[in-house]
């Protein structure tokens, strides 16, 4: 059988999933599973050992190889599990020498021999400096919306946070390789490209030159003009640079959908965090970005249950969906990480964590609402993503039908049934 890649996590593993499944298979290994993790939450490691258990139960002659953040910020973990043949890092995951290496030591023996120590290929992320560009020309073809990675990891330390020990410190993709991958997308017939990283809004700070993401932005812009649709995925709004701000202003072609790393809404809390922005900071930001662009779609990531939170601090942050106007919430009941200095700190009770998570996802349930009710009669240049759905311009899903997957069609909105705007 094939290489399978089983993904936990972000947008950002999905894309390397597949750059897994090609080197992996490129290196010639076969009914191989591997596992590529997620660190964000406790869940998130507890939900990939129980899945390698249940992958081991279902195909036991497998092997099973487990690499992504949760592996490289905890690699003795996966190795001590008896199911597991091999830990790879977070960095050589998507490249060929690690997977060559793996074929090789697998080929030699039976892992189950090994001590845990003898399983582990994981170097020391915060020692890379560098990042490739990386394109997957025939996973993406004939997909309405690609990704393309420009930049990785983080050199922030927000004191709830263990991805950047997963990830490494900040890299980018320089400006010109950025340029040519979305020119043989479009060339491909891609309508939208979305720009992804880990901390989007630190581009450039390691290339030569300084260029920022609104750099990149204009110069993708400018010099791919058949690209149609140009998107950007999650920013620290603290971060936006001028240039960002005024293609968001100008430019029809890059898409009025910005989700934000908000977290808090509360001044205390987000110093607590080691945020470097004020509740005021992230209302101006909003606000001017809606006066720049009346029709933006504004999402944010939020955490509900950060230590010391009390009830009138977590009131700020509810209060941040009508203050922000924030259409899509992503709600995460605060996880301590082993670790992290938020770990130390005096923890709440996991019930009032998880009835704060719970209000803030109703918060956003209702904003969601009346965004839906707010689009009836609007006229929406939909991208078709399957015979069932397409996205409008600020990433609403749309019920359509018998469309062909990749044009983007001008249609009316005459309603929503809850959850999809309708046509």
């Amino acid at each position: 059988m094939a290489v399978e890649v089983v993904t936990f996590g972000c947008r950002l593993n999905a894309f390397e999933s597949e750059l897994i499944r090609r080197e992996a298979e490129g290196a010639g290994l076969a009914d191989t599973i591997v596992v590529n993790s997620c660190a964000v939450t406790n869940e998130a490691v507890a939900q990939a050992r129980q899945q390698i258990r249940k992958l081991k139960r279902a195909r036991p002659e497998a092997l099973i190889i487990v690499t992504g953040c949760a592996a490289q910020t905890e690699p003795a973990t996966f190795a001590a599990m008896q199911e597991v043949d091999r830990v790879i890092g977070n960095d050589d995951k998507t490249r060929s020498h690690a997977w060559h290496a793996a074929k090789g030591a697998l080929d030699a023996g039976p892992s189950f021999g090994l001590d845990s120590e003898q399983k582990i290929a994981v170097a020391d992320i915060m020692a890379v400096r560098e990042m490739a560009p990386h394109l997957l020309d025939g996973y993406q073809s004939g997909l309405p919306r690609v990704f393309v990675q420009v930049q990785n990891g983080c050199d922030h330390r927000c004191t709830f946070c263990i991805i950047p020990y997963g990830r490494g410190n900040s890299r980018s993709v320089p400006v010109g390789a950025v340029v040519e991958q979305v020119r043989r997308l479009a060339e491909r017939g891609h309508a939208e490209i979305v720009l992804t990283g880990v901390d989007l809004t630190s581009y450039g700070a390691d290339l030569p030159g300084t260029p920022k993401l609104g750099t990149l932005v204009k110069k993708v812009l400018r010099h791919v003009p058949e690209l149609q649709r140009l998107r950007i995925s999650s920013i620290d709004q603290v971060e936006a640079d001028r240039d960002l701000i005024d293609a968001i202003a100008t430019e029809p072609r890059l898409m009025p959908h910005l989700h934000l790393s908000l977290q808090a809404g509360d001044d205390l809390i987000l110093k607590r965090m080691k945020r470097r922005h004020a509740r005021a900071d992230a209302i101006a930001f909003c606000a001017e970005t809606r006066r720049l662009r009346p029709d933006i779609a504004l999402g944010a990531d939020l955490i509900a249950g950060f230590p010391t939170e009390t009830d009138e601090m977590f009131q700020r942050s509810l209060d941040l969906v009508e203050e922000c106007g924030l259409t899509f919430l992503h709600v995460f009941p605060y996880s301590p990480r082993p670790g992290t200095p938020a770990a130390r700190m005096p923890q709440l009770d996991g019930r009032v964590i998880r009835a704060r998570a719970a209000r803030l996802r109703a918060a956003g349930d209702a904003a969601l609402q009346r965004r839906l009710d707010a689009e009836t009669g609007a006229s929406r240049a939909v991208l078709i993503e399957s015979p069932t759905q397409g996205r409008t311009e600020h990433f609403l899903p749309v019920a359509i039908s018998g469309a062909t997957p990749g044009d983007v069609q001008s249609l009316r909105i005459t309603g929503h049934d809850g959850t999809r705007l309708t046509v």
